[in-house]
């Protein structure tokens, strides 16, 4: 067997070794004394959501909602199971019902508490109240890794989780997991998906080095490369666990594909220098700025609701006997 993924000092290994490790170069062990624990979180919800038009007109695709709270709710949520405790959300101009949503509306609390609602009340209150949030705007459309930068001054020198607005992950705690490998391994992890061949094009594609288990070694990543150069169907999904350094790459990051300052560039220059891993995702991942997928997103996200899915199955059977599905 090849060198395995471990961290200097400890004959612990993470996330599955032990299947065997794929490539020709060893992954050196690091060690990770008085490695800084993860406890803030950038969410970018700046885009014009302009594939799920003309909903997103005059409303931000983050507050479309998933059966019963809007998309970026679930992101949030997501980051407090993972500990993290402190959120900056990358915005825009229109985006301005984000910050109503998570602060608090003591008229409502007041109606839902004089009409004795208090399950309601409870739930809305715990809304403003599961994280500190700040906000921050991008105020042009310069690409996914200008957004994460705007975040630069409230993240300061420490690591943090990037998470992209649109894209829904559950139930599978991914985040969790990759906060794990950071750290144990000291080092930056994306999360990545094997896709099919229509969706190359349109992703950051890794090239992949050594693997062992769900966690590969990043020999680097490109953006929207065509089918045929493409260096595998390890594409990059809306969770990233970064060092800090990534913020220097991106200050001086040329503009890339669509004249964009591409966040892909910046992981492919640190994956030049230093260690970077992706873990591989196989549960569900929905991008919820994509119409089909947005469907899809609320009927399954209902199914796994006990309150909910008894209905929702009947309503499922109902519509598949009307249009002779099956």
């Amino acid at each position: 067997m090849g060198a395995r993924l471990s961290t200097a000092g400890s004959a612990t290994s993470c996330c599955r070794l032990g299947a065997g490790l794929v490539g020709s170069a060893p992954i050196p062990p690091i060690s990770v004394r008085g490695l800084m624990s993860v406890r803030k979180a950038v969410i970018t919800a700046a885009g014009f959501g302009t594939r799920l038009l003309p909903a997103t007109k005059a409303q931000p695709k983050e507050m479309l909602p998933v059966v019963d709270r809007p998309a970026i709710q679930y992101l949030v949520d997501e980051a407090g199971r993972a500990g993290i405790e402190d959120i900056v959300i990358v915005t825009a101009m229109g985006k301005r019902s984000i910050e109503d949503h998570f602060d608090r509306n003591f008229e409502l609390e007041s109606f839902l508490e004089r009409g004795g609602k208090f399950d309601q009340l409870k739930e809305i209150v715990a809304i403003s109240e599961q994280a500190d949030i700040h906000y921050v705007r991008q105020k042009e459309q310069l690409g996914l890794g200008h957004a994460v930068l705007t975040a630069r001054r409230h993240v300061g020198d420490e690591p943090f989780v990037v998470m992209l607005a649109d894209e829904i992950i559950w139930p599978d705690p991914l985040l969790e997991r990759m906060l794990d490998v950071h750290q144990r391994l000291g080092r930056s992890v994306i999360a990545v998906m094997e896709v099919g061949d229509a969706e190359v094009p349109l992703k950051g594609i890794v090239d992949p080095g050594p693997r062992e288990g769900d966690l590969v070694r990043v020999q680097g990543i490109v953006e929207k490369p065509p089918l045929a150069e493409a260096p595998s169907r390890l594409a990059a999904i809306g969770r990233y666990v970064f060092t800090p350094d990534i913020f220097d790459l991106l200050e001086s990051q040329t503009p890339g594909t669509g004249g964009e300052i591409q966040l892909t560039d910046a992981i492919a220059r640190q994956a030049a220098d230093e260690a970077v891993y992706a873990l591989v995702h196989e549960g569900r991942r929905f991008d919820v700025g994509e119409k089909v997928e947005f469907i899809r997103a609320n009927i399954e996200m209902a199914l796994y609701r006990d309150d909910l899915a008894p209905e929702v199955r009947q309503m499922l059977r109902e519509i598949a006997t009307r249009h002779a599905l099956f």
